[in-house]
Order: structure tokens, then sequence, then C-alpha cells
């Protein structure tokens, strides 16, 4: 479907004549704010859509349930890349990130677009090398982790304790950009392969603890609105014990989709509900310098699903919401 995007100058040309001047600084200020703002409204989907001074903020949270966000980009598997390489690079990262960790590799997960393509399959690489572990950076108090494997680069903020504030979307971004420009400038003097994007990864974590929104999970449907449970005494199954629910949502000209889950879990001994966003793809921004603008996309898409699929009333009266 195609986007018209009208700038205030065609909106003037219906509404009445402005002074020459004020038309001058408006369509300039349109003009600035095209490639940024239009070309992410037709990625999109919508259908009419106006830039201007009226273009409507993200709605944003005070008290926000987040106590995760993950960026992450998957690539070309970098033939050559040992643990030595791993540790001077670690040292590039210090004093910020003075902890070290491993894990197991996370095994990729490709979207893919097809009829009858809908659930992407794991990705497995064959060799004879054992895989390089997972290596975790960690920062002074926990709250932000770089992660290195062979095909990915992640970089994640959590939260550790009540005190530890969502650090908002902007510093995230830039951070990961920033490490992991500095991970491909090391490829690039180590003369191994740099990163060659093959899906980017945006995921929210929230946990919604017992409490003030829910009591018990006949309760769900006070918190995600389109889920309520029909308790009925007289029921065969009238009381569940746990609740585990994913939708999937595809993304306009195949950018990727958006994974979306709730299920029931105790953090800390507490009923909680966890309820995850996942924006997968790439779509056609496969450069790292394009990077950003697909992961503003993904953020835009998580931030409008998250108050879609809550209730205002949690929404307003909890989370505290602005916008």
């Amino acid at each position: 479907m195609g986007v018209r995007v009208r700038s205030p100058a065609h909106r003037y040309s219906q509404q009445g004549k402005p002074s020459y001047i004020n038309l001058l600084i408006t369509e300039l200020v349109w003009i600035l704010g095209y490639k940024s703002i239009g070309q992410r409204a037709e990625k999109l989907g919508a259908v009419d859509v106006i830039v201007g001074a009226d273009t409507k903020k993200l709605p944003s949270y005070e008290q926000p349930p987040v106590t995760e966000m993950v960026c992450s980009v998957l690539f070309k598997s970098i033939e050559g890349l040992l643990s030595p390489h791993i540790g001077l690079l670690w040292q590039r990262f210090q004093p910020e990130y003075p902890f070290c960790d491993d894990a197991a590799p996370i095994t990729p997960r490709i979207e893919t677009f097809g009829e009858q393509d809908i659930e992407p399959e794991p990705m497995v690489e064959l060799s004879e090398i054992p895989p390089l572990p997972r290596v975790l950076l960690i920062s002074n108090d926990g709250t932000r982790i770089i992660q290195i494997q062979g095909d990915r680069f992640v970089h994640n903020w959590r939260k550790i304790s009540p005190e530890s504030e969502y650090p908002t979307y902007g510093s995230l971004i830039k951070g990961f950009q920033e490490h992991l420009s500095k991970f491909d400038a090391f490829l690039a003097e180590a003369e191994l392969t740099q990163v060659q994007p093959l899906q980017y990864e945006l995921t929210y974590v929230n946990q919604i603890p017992q409490g003030d929104a829910w009591s018990t999970l006949e309760d769900i449907g006070k918190v995600f609105r389109d889920f309520p449970w029909k308790a009925n005494p007289q029921r065969f199954l009238s009381h569940p014990q746990s609740i585990s629910w994913a939708s999937v949502f595809e993304l306009p000209d195949r950018l990727g989709r958006l994974h979306t889950s709730v299920k029931y879990e105790l953090v800390n001994n507490h009923p909680t509900l966890l309820f995850v966003l996942t924006v997968r793809g790439i779509g056609s921004y496969t450069s790292l310098e394009a990077l950003q603008n697909w992961f503003d996309i993904g953020h835009e898409w998580i931030v409008y699903a998250f108050a879609d699929l809550t209730d205002e009333e949690i929404q307003t009266k909890i989370w505290k919401r602005r916008g």
C-alpha cells in the first residue's frame, strides 16, 4: 500500500494563506525532518501521514514494568575469531566492563518469508572446530552486558534492583552502536572479516508482579484486555494453575516479525506475569549504516504493541503513562 506524505505547505493550501516567511520556515522544517520521519512512516505502513510539528511522540511511562532490553545483530560467522581475540577485545571495553563470564552460544533463528514458512527454523552450522563460547562482558553495577560470539553481538540492560531505572531506548541504542563499532574496528585491525548483518533483534522483557494489577490468573483480562478468562465455578476448567500465550505479527515490507508472549512464572518466589516483546528481521536495512533505522522502527512497534495489548487503566494508574 502506498504512502502519501504531505508537507505543511500542502496542508496550508487547503486551510488558507499564511504569511510568506512562516510558510518558508515551516517548509524548511518539514524538508529537514522528511527523511527520518517520512520514510519511517512509509515503512510502518501508514496510508496518509501528515508530517510536521504535530507529529505525536511515542507513549512513555514513569514506572514501566520493563526489566530487560536487548539489542542484537546476527552476522555471517567470522572465521578465525578465537578466544585470544576476545581477550584482547575485552581490554578495549575496560574499565567500563571489568567483569567477564561465558555461556553457551545462542542458536540463531532466522525470520524468512514465504507461503509456508511462518515459524522460522533454527539455523545450525556444522564444523569440526568447537564453537566459540558466548563471552559476557559485565559492567561495574551489573546492569549492562556486552555479549560476543562467533556470529552475534549483543548489548543489553537489565534491572537488578528496585533502584535500577530504565535508561531509555535512546541511550541504550547509542551504546549498542558505539560498542558494535568498536568491535567492528577491532576485527579490521585483526585482519578478520568485518560484520555483515544477517538479522537484527530487539527485545523488551516486562515483569508484572501479582499485586495492584492482578490478584489471580483469572484477572489476566485486567492486564491484557484481549485475553480475559471467563471464570465460572460451574465450568469444568474454572481455575487455571498457569497461563502461557504467544502471538506473532508481521511488519510491513517484510522488515521482520513482532513476537509477543505472556506466561506465568515465579520470580524470586513471587507470582509474576512475564510479558516479552521481540522484533526480529532486517528487510532492506542490511548495512551497519542503516542499522539504527531498523531498530527505530522495531522500537516503535514494540512501544505501540505494549500500549495496544495492555489495559489503559493499568497503564495510567500503575505505570504512570505519559502521552
